[in-house]
């Protein structure tokens, strides 16, 4: 995993303009970006993780 960009779940937040509770929503449903729970309990997605997410986003709108 070294060399993996890991983002912070505000920053994720902050890049899809969107609210945590209407993330943690979308989390519920499955249809959110993969998160990863560190043993400290902070949440980190990958940044290839959230790519990916917006590529499933833009082929949905299409």
């Amino acid at each position: 995993m070294a060399g993996t960009k890991m983002l912070k779940l505000p920053e994720v937040l902050e890049e899809i303009e969107m609210s945590r509770a209407a993330f943690y929503r979308m989390h519920a449903c499955g249809k959110a970006p993969k998160l990863i729970k560190l043993p400290n309990g902070q949440l980190r997605c990958r940044r290839s993780d959230l790519d990916a997410w917006w590529e499933r986003c833009e082929q949905h709108a299409a």
